[in-house]
């Protein structure tokens, strides 16, 4: 009963949006073109997109601002083709790609949880090369990849791993210095709508 009580749950977070992550390999000029170096401090992003009617955990990324800023999408359907990726981690996310992405999640249907917390530049750079060296995730292992990677850091040894994006939400906001934002969106559009609409100079303004 137990068995089958989790299969069911591990299907209802591939139905919930952690669709199937492609091995994708961007172009070294691409890559280097991209790169954006943010000038806030070292730190690390939970992003958890949440159902506005059930209340549940749908989806999570991981935002890693260090030597530069990429975002790890694990499993996620985020692409476009100005916007390098490498094996679920995207790179070059200046403010414009960050709002984006969030814009993208955030609609009538969910909203999206922003969670940062300051690291030490070596905690960054840590986070840096695991979340680079993961590989593509499967579908419906956004949350349990995250946690996995989080849980090797100084600092986060006490994150559990968890399927459940919301459970790993929850874990984050218990963490010593987290700040946290809510985003949310009436439109009724999805994430292929707002990456078909997407002009990078016109979302710049």
């Amino acid at each position: 009963m137990l068995r089958r009580l989790g299969l069911l749950c591990l299907l209802s977070l591939a139905l919930l949006g952690c669709g199937q992550g492609d091995a994708v390999w961007a172009p070294d000029e691409l890559v280097a073109q991209k790169a954006y170096v943010h000038n806030g401090p070292s730190a690390l992003t939970l992003f958890t997109v949440i159902n506005n009617r059930s209340g549940s955990g749908a989806h999570t990324a991981l935002m890693v601002n260090g030597s530069q800023r990429v975002l790890f999408d694990p499993a996620g359907s985020f692409a476009h083709e100005t916007i390098p990726e490498r094996n679920d981690v995207i790179f070059g996310v200046t403010p414009t790609i960050k709002r984006l992405y969030v814009g993208a999640h955030a609609r009538i249907t969910f909203h999206v949880v922003e969670q940062t917390i300051d690291v030490s530049p070596e905690v960054a750079e840590a986070a840096l090369r695991l979340v680079m060296a993961n590989g593509a995730v499967p579908k419906a292992a956004c949350a349990q990849s995250t946690s996995a990677i989080l849980r090797q850091l100084p600092g986060f040894e006490g994150i559990r791993p968890t399927p459940f994006p919301k459970n790993l939400m929850n874990q984050f906001a218990d963490l010593e210095g987290v700040k946290t934002e809510k985003f949310f969106e009436d439109d009724d559009g999805d994430k292929g709508v707002a990456l078909a609409n997407y002009r990078p100079e016109a979302l710049a303004q």
